[in-house]
């Protein structure tokens, strides 16, 4: 008999959330809903939920509490959560990520986008899969494990490949195109390594736009300059024809940042503390 999934939403907004309640039971999914941050909790620990989507702005507590007490609780801690918000800034995705959220979605969204993000975080959850379903790059669990062998030794160094503003190009092209994005720059990033990098070198992903390269000091410097050139050269061409030269564009364009962090630039004082300094050197 096959397993029907629980999923909690969270959200204010009473048109939005019976439109996603009624979908996602055309879906084959047990649906929940909760308009207040605190009624969410206690719907939490009633039933555990095998998926929360979670608004951040609530009227009572914001979604980044709901997902910290639902992470500090033994019965939740383990839950996926996608945030659903308007919120684009980076500094929104960091707090997200710093609470272990599961991906991150920005109004408006796309339904079919938002169904095959559900379908790959319960897939994550129910097969515990260690690649990200879109690029097969390792996360989660295998990231975690190189990042802690790191804090045993002084020989690393991590370099941190962002890219930016996919938000703003998903809206207007399409999660497929969004998804053909990351995907390509993955491969970028990961043939560049195989090609320059040391046969130790590892890549992963920190988040579903961040990677994270461990390498070693005296191959960083040529990876990092190789992987900017390449990726800085062929961002226009992921932009339709039409559309890679306009004056005023409706968002922003693409963008990449780059950053390395050094074990001279600690202590660390565990994974989640390297994940934010990381992260910070490049916001």
């Amino acid at each position: 008999m096959e397993i029907k999934h629980n999923i909690l939403i969270v959200e204010d907004d009473v048109d939005v959330a019976e439109m996603l309640d009624a979908y996602f039971r055309v879906q084959g999914y047990d649906v929940s809903t909760a308009n207040w941050g605190e009624d969410a909790i206690k719907a939490c620990q009633n039933k555990r939920p095998d998926l929360v989507i979670l608004d951040i702005r609530l009227p009572d507590i914001d979604g980044y509490e709901v997902a910290r007490r639902l992470r500090g609780n033994r019965r939740t801690e383990d839950v996926p959560i996608i945030f659903l918000t308007e919120k684009r800034a980076q500094s929104d995705r960091l707090q997200g990520l710093e609470l272990g959220a599961d991906d991150y979605i920005t109004k408006p969204f796309d339904i079919q986008e938002l169904r095959l993000r559900v379908r790959n975080a319960l897939q994550r959850s129910t097969q515990g899969a260690i690649n990200n379903p879109v690029t097969g790059v390792p996360e989660g669990g295998l990231v975690d494990e190189r990042l802690a062998d790191c804090l045993k030794s002084n020989d690393w160094v991590l370099l941190l490949v962002s890219l930016e503003n996919l938000d703003g190009f998903r809206e207007d092209y399409g999660f497929v195109a969004s998804d053909d994005v990351i995907r390509a720059v993955s491969l970028m990033v990961h043939n560049t390594v195989r090609n320059i990098g040391n046969a130790s070198d590892f890549v992963g992903h920190l988040s579903a736009t961040d990677f994270v390269v461990v390498t070693q000091l005296d191959t960083v410097s040529n990876l990092k300059v190789r992987i900017q050139t390449q990726l800085e050269q062929s961002l226009d061409y992921f932009y339709p024809l039409r559309d890679r030269i306009i004056p005023e564009e409706p968002h922003a364009r693409l963008a990449l940042r780059m950053s390395k962090l050094l074990p001279t630039q600690g202590p660390f004082k565990d994974i989640d503390h390297l994940k934010t300094i990381l992260l910070k050197q490049c916001s």
